[in-house]
């Protein structure tokens, strides 16, 4: 039988069809192929494209103060109000994933397209200085657990958050959204909140890496810096954190490192974090951070973001020119790809946008009390007796959460430390109440309308409402105690100002004026901060009986503060920052934050850089506690330092032995000898021989926070000690070393509240590791010295 072509043709058809199924089939998908076949299917504008955010699509920013993106990415949020998206690429199964701030609590738009039946408020839980202030790593983690619920819930893959760059200065703008002057607190506090957060199946970018410590023309700012501050200060917390969380993403910082943009530094982003700390995620920029997308790429820094048309043009052409290696790029492909697998987006989760805000509230407000440092109580005044309470302060009628700019949340509602007190059981002074009321409703009617880039600045104070000698002796008779509340905002885009650091003149005679007035009928006086960062205290402390740091404790503040107040909540907060007598005790006092080039001036669209400046890190190891410690500067409050309604008592201490052979432990037994039950925060220090490398006089190793102990019960503590805690890092040999010599334990209550210690000897000097040279400045830093 003869067959027709029109015949052969038709059975041919079948076949073909069939072998372009098998073909596309063979099309690798992200999930169901290896990562490599996916990238090695990818075109290089694809891989391009991956590298570079899709933009940033805020509404109410006007035009021209952006640069372009690509026609096709002017397009909305998928979750308005979040930061910015990666582009994806459908064909490989890879999806656009969604970014968001928040590192005290998701920030989006808690109203969309001016349809106000459906909301998205987010919790405002505290901010990072008050959870680093209740040295406790299992509740930050249960923090961290909540916010990753919502997180997941409002369809965001990764948080931009936690901050944890080191509390150098008292006026770093963003102190509220870091942990601690110390990088051992820095790195487990931001350890314990992202496992909390991604044990929902989103991601973290822990930021601003590194040496971001202060606001001052962040994105010009060239820090010098030597290696040893670098590895032991700055870069030692987020080591921590990289290695006990292993978050999905880095944030690089914005300034320059001895003169290279750390987004643009090798050193920096592969052979620190990835080739010596294992970092396994991908490394994004701050939000237009850098000059040089070629730079940036072939240091490691994987995505550029928010994203723009110029990044997208510079990245192709060198790599069509060789300037970025095929290895390179598939590199940092690679990273990006391997954190989408994980996201809830690749895995098509459903999210509510209803997550359990009741919920979480009390999360935050628990946390908010446990973080609360009380730092007076003078004949044991609070407790508060009594349940008439005049409130003074315009800050104790309207609460600050948490500070402003990228840390900002859209929060439901706030609970005032009016309300606080009320929902507690006292009665607040109506006359006080009415009167605050009215004066703040008028300020603020008066005030500047908000603008979309207004939320990068803190909003100005509204100025103490003036108190009169007869509304002063009127409340007095008529209250059982005055409590006085200050508050302090600060936030993105600058920092404090010294005036801020130290209490007004109106703020100064309202303290003097209130306690003058209630001393003399024989009543009590007790103030609250509610602050983001170290303030003054030692020219007016000793006028008032009770001083409650209250930090910036989020939505339930006023809750929780009254809860302190009241005693149903024993405070068991820890200074994690010292506060200095005065500001000039700080050692970098003098330079902070920066000075600007000579021949420099700013530019005229602040969102698109700044004047070129820079700053000398002269104090070198000597930060915060190390400083005052060892140079026997008095603070006003110590590092470490908290006080609590009972009394413990540290006893039965013991060293496994008094030689060091690779580890040893030491054992602690707390007690609470009060009447009421209570936590106590128990420190580490280690003082270590100094013939071979200047040392701090003490340094921080270890922490631990008891259970709540009922009176007379107790806990024994057991902390161990690694070669790696007794070692400081020599540039010589590019190697932390533990020298040989007698090492001394100490066990307190705080820095310098030393309950017990103990010593044993390092026969001979152990190299506990070698790592590369990097990150070294170009020249000597005439550091600070301690006098051998």
């Amino acid at each position: 039988m003869k067959f027709s072509k029109l015949v052969f043709l038709a059975l041919l058809l079948p076949v073909a069809a069939s072998a372009q199924k098998k073909g596309a089939a063979k099309t690798p998908m992200l999930g169901k192929s290896p990562v490599k076949d996916v990238v090695a299917a990818m075109t290089i504008e694809e891989k391009v494209k991956l590298l570079v955010g899709m933009g940033f699509n805020i509404e109410g920013i006007p035009a021209g103060m952006l640069p372009p993106v690509a026609p096709e990415d002017k397009i909305p949020e998928k979750v308005a109000g979040a930061a910015g998206r990666l582009h994806a690429i459908p064909r490989l199964g890879i999806p656009t994933i969604t970014v968001a701030d928040g590192p005290a609590g998701v920030r989006i738009n808690p109203i969309r397209h001016k349809d106000s039946t459906k909301t998205y408020y987010a919790t405002a839980f505290p901010v990072g200085t008050l959870l680093a202030s209740s040295w406790d790593t299992a509740l930050v983690r249960r923090v961290g657990m909540a916010f990753g619920h919502e997180v997941k819930e409002y369809g965001v893959d990764v948080l931009l958050g936690p901050g944890m760059n080191i509390q150098r200065n008292p006026l770093g703008g963003r102190n509220f959204e870091y942990f601690s002057e110390d990088p051992i607190i820095s790195g487990n506090m931001a350890a314990a909140i992202v496992k909390g957060i991604q044990s929902n199946g989103v991601g973290t970018s822990i930021k601003h890496f590194v040496a971001n410590n202060a606001e001052y023309n962040r994105t010009a700012l060239n820090t010098f810096v030597s290696e040893r501050a670098m590895r032991e200060i700055y870069l030692k917390g987020f080591e921590i954190a990289v290695k006990k969380a292993q978050p999905w993403t880095v944030m690089s910082s914005y300034n320059l490192v001895n003169g290279t943009y750390t987004s643009q530094n090798r050193d920096l982003l592969t052979t620190i974090l990835r080739n010596e700390w294992g970092f396994k995620g991908f490394v994004m920029t701050d939000w237009f951070g850098g000059k040089d997308a070629v730079a940036q790429v072939n240091a490691g820094n994987d995505l550029m973001m928010p994203g723009t048309l110029t990044q997208t043009n510079a990245i192709l052409a060198a790599v069509k020119s060789g300037a970025i290696s095929k290895a390179q790029l598939d590199a940092d492909v690679t990273h990006i790809l391997t954190v989408i697998l994980q996201t809830p987006t690749f895995k098509n989760y459903k999210y509510s946008d209803k997550p359990n805000l009741a919920a979480d509230a009390m999360v935050s407000r628990t946390a908010a009390a446990e973080g609360m440092v009380l730092l007076k109580n003078k004949y044991n005044v609070l407790p508060l007796s009594g349940t008439n309470v005049a409130l003074f302060g315009n800050n104790g009628y309207n609460l600050i959460t948490g500070g402003s700019g990228s840390g900002m949340v859209n929060k439901a509602y706030v609970i005032s430390l009016n309300k606080g007190l009320q929902n507690s059981g006292y009665s607040v002074d109506p006359l006080l109440s009415d009167s605050y009321g009215a004066y703040l409703a008028d300020a603020k009617s008066k005030m500047p309308k908000p603008t979309m880039l207004s939320m990068f600045m803190a909003p100005p104070p509204i100025a103490e409402m003036p108190l009169t000698p007869e509304i002063l002796k009127s409340r007095s008779a008529a209250s059982d105690v005055a409590v006085i509340s200050i508050g302090r905002i600060a936030g993105e885009g600058a920092d404090r100002k010294p005036d801020d650091f130290n209490l007004s003149r109106v703020e100064l005679d309202m303290i003097d004026n209130v306690s003058n007035a209630f001393h003399a009928a024989g009543k009590k006086v007790v103030v609250v901060l509610n602050i983001g960062g170290v303030i003054e205290t030692a020219s007016w402390r000793d006028k008032v009986d009770g001083i409650l740091l209250a930090w910036q404790p989020g939505l339930e503040g006023g809750n929780a503060i009254a809860n302190v107040l009241r005693g149903k909540v024993n405070p068991s907060g820890k200074l994690a920052v010292t506060f200095p007598v005065k500001y000039m005790d700080v050692p970098n006092a003098k330079d902070f934050p920066g000075k600007p080039l000579p021949g420099t001036t700013a530019p005229a669209n602040p969102m698109l850089g700044a004047q070129p400046s820079e700053v000398t890190y002269d104090d070198g190891i000597f930060v915060g506690y190390r400083y005052f410690n060892t140079f026997n500067v008095k603070p006003a409050f110590e590092f470490g330092y908290g006080m609590s309604y009972t009394d413990f008592g540290y006893s039965k201490f013991a060293l496994s032995s008094n030689k060091f052979n690779g580890r040893l432990t030491a054992t602690v037994l707390v007690t609470n000898k009060g009447k009421v039950a209570g936590k106590e925060v128990v420190q580490l220090y280690i003082s270590a021989p100094s013939k071979m490398m200047q040392k701090p006089e003490s340094e921080l190793k270890g922490f631990a926070k008891t259970r709540l102990l009922k009176p007379g019960e107790a806990q024994l503590l057991t902390f161990i000690i690694s070669a790696a805690d007794l070692a400081s890092f020599d540039t010589s040999s590019e190697s932390w070393m533990a020298e040989a010599g007698d090492y001394k334990i100490k066990i307190g209550a705080s820095s310098t509240d030393i309950k017990k210690d103990g010593s044993f000897n390092l026969a001979k000097p152990i190299t506990v590791e070698h790592v590369h040279k990097a990150l070294a400045p170009s020249g000597p830093i005439n550091e600070i010295v301690r006098a051998q």
